[in-house]
C-alpha cells in the first residue's frame, strides 16, 4: 500500500494544468481528505475589541472579477463585474506565533490533532465501505513529499502523504517543529479551525471575491498581484516551486516550504504573501459554475454560492482556498494568479495551506 489516505479517501482526483479550460472544469493540486464535519460551536471568550494592527485597509471599487489569460480553468470563466466595500485585511497570512497565541488562550484543538470521526467519515462514504484499522483514523495531516524522478502529474497521491502525528505544531511529522518558525505561515489548518481563530480574534474570512480584488492590487486586468511579467522574468516575486515538479525546486527564490512573512514585495495594496506560499482559505463555498450563474449581472459584495458543487467530485462539500503556495509551478499550478481557484473540503489540512483575515470598515 503506498500511502495510508488512499484507505480513508472516497476520492482521490489531480490534473495536469494543460490550460484546457474546456475540457476540466478545475484544477486539484491537493487530495480531499474528509475526516468528519466539525460545526461544533467554540466555547472559549471571544474578542471583542479588534485590533488594526498588522492591517491595511483596502479600498473598494469595482473590477472584473475571473481569469485573464489561457491559463484560466474553466471555473475562472467567465469574467464578470463585482463591486466591493472597503474593508481592513492581514497584511500577510496568520503566522505560527499569532497562532500559538490563539490556542495558548483557548487551549483550542485542531482538525489535525483530533482522531479521525468514522462515524462520521462513512457517511460520505460508498455504502460497504469496511472500517480501516484504528491507527489509520489517527490524528494526522497532509504532508508534501518529493518524489525522487519525473511523475505523471495527473496523480496527486504520488507527492502527498497521510502522516501520523503531522499538524500546525507538527508541520513535517512528529519529529518536526515550528521553533524558528514563528514568523512562518500557520500550516495544517483546516478551514474550521480558521474559522475558530476568526471568532476569537472577531475578524473573519474574505469572501473569495475580496481576496481576489485585494490581490489585484488596484491593477486592472493584471495576471498576477504584481502585474503581467512572467514569474520566472526579473527577481523573485513569490515563494513557488521553481524547477521540476515534485522532483527537483532550484530554490531560484530561496526556500523550498514556506517562507517567513513578507519575504518578497507586496502588491499594490501593501498585501504581502498574496501570492504563493500557502493557499489561503476563503469564507465561500465552492461551485465550479458560480461564475456563470453571475455572468450578465454586476455582483455587490458576493457571498459566494448557497452550495458547493465539483465534478471531479460531486459528493464532497468543498470551501474555496486561493493564492498559491511554495509547490506551485507553471507546469502543473499556477495557482499564483490572480484568478486561480482552489477548493477542498473544509476539515481537511495540509502542509501548504493557512489563511489571513479581514475585518469590515465600520
Amino acid at each position: 500500500m503506498r500511502f495510508l489516505f488512499f484507505i480513508i479517501f472516497f476520492s482521490i482526483l489531480g490534473c495536469k494544468n494543460t490550460n484546457s479550460k474546456n475540457v476540466n472544469a478545475a484544477h486539484n493540486c491537493t487530495p480531499s481528505n474528509s475526516r468528519f464535519t466539525s460545526d461544533d460551536e467554540n466555547n472559549f471568550i471571544k474578542n471583542t475589541s479588534i485590533s488594526y494592527v498588522g492591517k491595511v485597509l483596502i479600498p473598494g471599487g469595482t473590477f472584473s472579477m475571473g481569469a485573464d489569460d489561457n491559463q484560466g480553468w474553466r471555473d475562472e470563466f467567465p469574467k464578470h463585474d463585482v463591486i466591493i466595500d472597503s474593508f481592513w485585511m492581514d497584511i500577510h497570512e496568520v503566522t505560527n506565533a499569532q497562532f500559538s497565541e490563539f490556542v495558548e488562550a483557548t487551549a483550542y484543538v485542531t482538525t489535525a490533532e483530533k482522531t479521525v470521526d468514522w462515524e462520521e467519515l462513512k457517511k460520505l462514504l460508498p455504502v460497504g465501505t469496511p472500517k480501516p484499522n484504528d491507527d489509520k483514523l489517527a490524528p494526522a495531516s497532509l504532508v508534501f513529499v518529493p518524489t525522487e524522478e519525473k511523475v505523471p502529474l495527473n496523480d496527486v497521491s504520488r507527492w502527498w502523504e497521510w502522516r501520523k502525528g503531522s499538524n500546525w505544531r507538527h508541520p513535517d511529522g512528529p519529529l518536526s517543529s515550528i521553533e524558528g518558525k514563528e514568523n512562518h505561515p500557520v500550516v495544517h489548518v483546516s478551514w474550521f479551525d480558521a474559522i475558530a481563530y476568526c471568532e476569537w480574534s472577531g475578524t473573519r474570512l474574505p469572501t473569495e471575491a475580496e481576496w481576489e480584488f485585494a490581490s489585484r492590487g488596484g491593477l486592472k486586468n493584471s495576471v498576477y498581484s504584481w502585474g503581467d511579467e512572467d514569474l520566472d522574468d526579473g527577481n523573485p516575486k513569490a515563494n513557488t516551486w521553481e524547477g521540476d515538479f515534485p522532483y527537483n525546486n532550484t530554490l531560484r527564490d530561496g526556500y523550498y516550504s514556506t517562507a517567513p512573512v513578507k519575504s518578497f514585495p507586496s502588491n499594490g495594496y501593501g498585501l504581502y504573501d498574496i501570492s504563493g506560499n500557502v493557499w489561503e482559505w476563503c469564507s465561500d463555498w465552492y461551485n465550479e459554475n458560480y461564475y456563470s450563474i453571475l455572468k450578465n449581472e454586476t455582483s455587490y459584495n458576493p457571498k459566494g454560492p448557497s452550495k458547493s458543487f465539483d465534478s471531479n467530485e460531486p459528493y464532497a462539500e468543498k470551501r474555496v482556498s486561493r493564492g498559491g503556495s511554495f509547490l506551485c509551478n507553471k507546469s502543473y499550478c499556477s495557482g499564483y494568479r490572480n484568478s486561480m481557484r482552489m477548493k477542498t473540503t473544509p476539515d481537511t489540512g495540509s502542509s501548504h495551506t493557512g489563511f489571513r483575515t479581514v475585518v469590515d470598515l465600520k
